[in-house]
Formats: C-alpha cells, sequence, structure tokens
C-alpha cells in the first residue's frame, strides 16, 4: 500500500495554482534585455550610417583635393625683356619710362627711334613690340590708343613779319611759301599759299632750316618745333590749324604681357591695379 502510494504520489496530478506552489516569474529581465539590445542595435546602424556618410566626405575631399593625382598647369616663364619701344620724333615718353624703372627694375626698357615713314612698319614687322606713333596710320592688324594730341606751329624765320603775332590763323599764311617735308607730321591745307619752287625737303629738321633762310615757313606739331629750335628761327601757334595726334600702337591678337604692363603705365594704373 505504501509502495502504491508512493507511485501515485508521483504519477498524480501537478498541484493547482494558488495552492501552495510557487508562482513562475515573469521574465522581466528578458524583456529588458531585448529592449537593450534593440537599442543598442539602432545605435550601431545610426553609428553605421555616420561612418559611412563621415566615409563619404573624406573621400569627396580626398577627390577635390589639388593633390590627389591632378595634373597641374604648367606655368608660363616669366617675360625677361628687354621691352622694345619704338618712339616717333617729338614723342615724349619719358614720364612712362620712369614709371617703368620703379616697376620692372629687372626687365630693360629700350626706346627705339622711329621715322614716319617707317612707323608702321616696325610694329609689323616686330621690330619693336610697341611704339608711339604719330596719326593717321593704317589700323589694320594694329591696336591703338590715343595719348595725346599736339599744337601745330607756324616755324618762320626770326626776323619774319609773322613773328610779329603771338598766335596765327591759316588766314595770315596766305601768300606765304608753305614748305611741306617728305612724310610731313601733320597735313594742313593753306588757302591761298604759294607752292615752293624746290623739292620737299626730306627731314622735318631740313624744311626748318630752310624755313629759317626766310624763304617760307612750315607747320609742325610743337613738339617738333621745340626739338629742332634754332637761333635763326621762330614759331607761333596756328590757332585753327589740325591737331597731331600720338598714340601707342602694337599688333593685332592677343596682348603680350610686357606690352600689357606698358599700356597699363600709359592709362595711369597703379602698380596693384587690375586691367
Amino acid at each position: 500500500m505504501a509502495a502504491s502510494g508512493a507511485r501515485s504520489g508521483r504519477s498524480g496530478t501537478p498541484p493547482r495554482r494558488g495552492s501552495g506552489g510557487a508562482k513562475p516569474r515573469p521574465a522581466a529581465g528578458k524583456a529588458s534585455s531585448g529592449k537593450a539590445s534593440s537599442g543598442k542595435a539602432s545605435s550601431g546602424k545610426a553609428s553605421s550610417g555616420s561612418g559611412a556618410r563621415a566615409s563619404g566626405d573624406r573621400g569627396a575631399t580626398r577627390k577635390n583635393s589639388p593633390g590627389s593625382g591632378s595634373t597641374p598647369a604648367p606655368r608660363t616663364p616669366a617675360p625677361t625683356g628687354p621691352f622694345r619701344l619704338g618712339a616717333i620724333e617729338g614723342a615724349t615718353p619719358g614720364k612712362w619710362i620712369d614709371v617703368w624703372k620703379e616697376r620692372m627694375p629687372g626687365i630693360p626698357l629700350e626706346l627705339v627711334p622711329l621715322q614716319i615713314s617707317d612707323q608702321r612698319r616696325a610694329v609689323t614687322e616686330a621690330s619693336v613690340d610697341a611704339a608711339l606713333v604719330r596719326l593717321p596710320i593704317d589700323r589694320t592688324a594694329l591696336q591703338a590708343i590715343t595719348l595725346y594730341e599736339e599744337t601745330p606751329v607756324v616755324v618762320c624765320a626770326a626776323d619774319a613779319h609773322l613773328t610779329a603775332a603771338d598766335e596765327l590763323d591759316l588766314a595770315d599764311l596766305a601768300g606765304e611759301v608753305v614748305i611741306v617735308p617728305q612724310n610731313p607730321p601733320v597735313t594742313v591745307v593753306v588757302d591761298g599759299a604759294v607752292p615752293p619752287t624746290f623739292d620737299a625737303p626730306a627731314t622735318v629738321a631740313e624744311a626748318i632750316a630752310i624755313a629759317a633762310t626766310g624763304v617760307g615757313v612750315v607747320i609742325v606739331p610743337m613738339s617738333l618745333a621745340r626739338l629742332h629750335h634754332r637761333k635763326d628761327a621762330a614759331y607761333r601757334p596756328l590757332v585753327d590749324g589740325p591737331l597731331s595726334p600720338v598714340a601707342l600702337v602694337w599688333p593685332d591678337g592677343e596682348t603680350p604681357p610686357l606690352v600689357d604692363t606698358f599700356i597699363g603705365i600709359v592709362r595711369g594704373r597703379t602698380a596693384n591695379s587690375s586691367r
């Protein structure tokens, strides 16, 4: 009976809840752990995404970096000169040359004297880099900037009756022998003038020398009258005569650096100013 009871006890029905048996504990710890794990996973995803973006940013930076395999542009060698400036007779580039020496001490400026007959050819054939010329000039294949205009004067003998006036006009020259040199620096039409009976002088200097003898007058820009001044000659301004423009010209196309520097000087740009 005892053995039978023991067997019956082992194989009997389990005790009911609430009858003194131990209550199962809720798996609160597991749920909390699961939430934490979920939080860690979310944190991991966020970290991974942030890392990808950072990595991408770093990659973009490296890609755009100048030293990341890009080939640098070749440097244009600095010009060494000299800068060859042609100058027509009577031109006055002294102040611009002084500025050049201050700004470009390592590059010499060579002043090349020009005659009107060859002023254009000197530029087109590259005998000079740029030139101060007297207008008018054929501007084909040239670029030009007019710099200033000169007043024309009448040169005559120092004791000529024309010197009684402080200035003259074209009407005062009627009946005078007007001497015109070859390649005249200024073209003037004088109504009533007497043409010379001799050949045209080759240069302005020769024309002034002839006018000084009293046989006639010659009309030239004031700078040339001063340049070829003589004791036996005098000059008076011609108030209604045409002005004589002086211009800077250089070959058409891309402007070389030294020419551009000189253009800036004659235009009054400072050393630090841009075009």
